[in-house]
């Protein structure tokens, strides 16, 4: 099986160029599930239902969130309506929403785990101990894909380590880098500390560059925009083992 994850898409820019090139790359690597990080999809930050429904139409078959996943009031419901939408799974109990998405093909089901982070990040239940929970619900699948959403590269490279064997793959989110660290664990998950960004290239982390200057020289608020010109794609892809479900290649993608 060939998965296909792509890095946090930032803003109408970033879903623009995803509509324009996800599908010519799901052709060139016959991808028979594409998960995409939507939670800076619309411009400014976080998620609207339009923007989700536009990743959905470009070709996601599940949509990860991550800190910004609340920031907009009008997603709470869909995130209870929308199949394949997610959010971190550790949120507190009765937060709109799930961390776990089942894509059911018939022949094969790909269980989609969403967590988040907390060291650098907002107190949270434990990712650790979420997983577990997670993956029980789960019913332990076959296939198993974790997007990560954390800001510490050691958090990220621990918490793979403890689901090392017990998924396929454990992509971190969150720092719009895409790190060169993919690799097989002993165990046969498939792991990147950041997948990266889809976005403009020209740009702090999506945003205007004089914007995130000002932020950090002036220490006062400042309203993010998206920034212009060229964008790229940030992707990892996965080949996936049909009879243990482990990682057996794991590439970074760069598409502009």
């Amino acid at each position: 099986m060939n998965l296909l994850f792509v890095g946090d898409v930032v803003g109408t820019a970033g879903c623009a160029l995803l509509r324009s090139v996800l599908p010519g790359v799901k052709q060139k690597y016959k991808i028979d599930v594409c998960i995409v990080n939507g939670e800076n999809a619309a411009d400014g930050n976080g998620l609207t239902p339009t923007a989700a429904t536009h990743i959905f139409d470009s070709g996601a078959d599940a949509v990860t969130g991550g800190n910004h996943t609340f920031r907009r009031g009008e997603l709470y419901e869909k995130l209870d309506t929308m199949p394949g939408l997610l959010r971190p799974g550790n949120y507190p109990p009765g937060t709109p929403g799930s961390g776990l998405y089942i894509i059911d093909r018939g022949r094969y089901r790909v269980a989609v785990i969403n967590l988040m982070g907390t060291v650098y990040m907002e107190s949270l239940d434990c990712p650790f101990r979420a997983l577990d929970t997670l993956l029980e619900q789960a019913d332990s699948p076959k296939y198993c894909i974790v997007d990560f959403h954390a800001e510490a590269t050691a958090e990220k490279r621990a918490f793979a380590c403890y689901a090392d064997g017990r998924v396929s793959a454990v992509l971190g989110t969150h720092t719009h880098v895409q790190t060169a660290d993919e690799q097989i664990l002993p165990a046969g998950t498939g792991f990147i500390t950041d997948a990266g960004m889809t976005g403009p290239v020209n740009s702090v982390l999506g945003v205007r560059p004089e914007l995130s200057i000002a932020k950090m020289k002036n220490k006062l608020p400042v309203r993010f925009v998206t920034a212009e010109g060229p964008c790229r794609m940030n992707a990892v892809v996965l080949t996936l083992d049909e009879t243990t479900g482990k990682t057996t290649a794991i590439e970074r993608l760069n598409v502009e």
